[in-house]
């Protein structure tokens, strides 16, 4: 088996370069990260949990932004059928909504007001900068690359799992509606990434592709990582938010 170590050009075989991938899951997903370790254990105050609630919709709202404008770039209308469902789920029809509207229910139950969370305005600039950067890689990096970037889904359902069942143990605001989108999320991501498992498995042929592939699975969960820092920056300690951001000791609406 070969492990993915720079120098050795010779192409992965199929199950080994999926192995490589799932790899980066374990070794580097935010589940790992102890602002994520305190949230679903209970040990998270709650002015925490709402920084995360807030912070965390900037993420949720440009999915299907950054989806779309990988859309944009498909010239393979088979592709264009396939991914559009993603922003289907996030942005729902216009009575029932989706994905988005879910979370902000999930706000409210926090105690947040929705409309101040849908604003965007009390959100930390890192998170601001980690999700745009997140948009701009999908939008303008090779389509492979764009595609494996959205791979982080494969350690997703274990993650909603683990998070439903800590936040229903430890806090009085989880029940089945607060908790909505995590639940959805559980079929949802797992049709997702086995579509975008498989292209990206069939396309990344030669060592240089694989290797291309595996860095941009390895900065989405950079990206998801540098926004837990930033909370953990910012609201493990209250005198570290920065201007203009959401500040418990002022109220919930900053």
């Amino acid at each position: 088996m070969r492990d993915g170590t720079e120098g050795d050009m010779a192409p992965q075989s199929r199950e080994d370069f999926e192995g490589r991938l799932r790899q980066i899951g374990v070794d580097r997903y935010h589940d790992k990260h102890p602002f994520h370790k305190r949230l679903h254990s209970g040990g998270a105050t709650p002015d925490q949990v709402r920084a995360w609630v807030l912070n965390r919709y900037i993420y949720q709202s440009h999915i299907p932004m950054k989806d779309a404008a990988f859309m944009s770039r498909c010239e393979d209308p088979d592709l264009r059928r396939a991914w559009r469902s993603r922003i289907e789920d996030h942005d729902g029809g216009v009575e029932e909504g989706g994905g988005i509207r879910r979370w902000l229910k999930l706000a409210e139950a926090v105690g947040l007001d929705p409309d101040y969370v849908a604003s965007c305005k009390g959100a930390l600039p890192a998170t601001r900068f980690a999700v745009e950067a997140y948009v701009r890689f999908v939008r303008d990096m090779p389509l492979l690359d764009a595609v494996a970037s959205s791979l982080t889904e494969l350690f997703a359902p274990a993650i909603h799992s683990e998070r439903i069942e800590g936040l229903l143990a430890h806090y009085d605001f989880a029940n089945d509606d607060s908790l909505s989108y995590f639940r959805k999320r559980l079929t949802e991501a797992p049709r997702d990434v086995a579509f975008g498992l498989n292209w990206v498995l069939e396309r990344a042929t030669t060592r240089e592709k694989q290797d291309a592939a595996a860095a941009a699975l390895t900065f989405k969960t950079n990206v998801l990582w540098a926004q837990l820092d930033a909370l953990e920056y910012a609201y493990a300690d209250p005198g570290r938010i920065p201007p203009g951001a959401w500040n418990p000791g002022e109220g919930l609406l900053g």
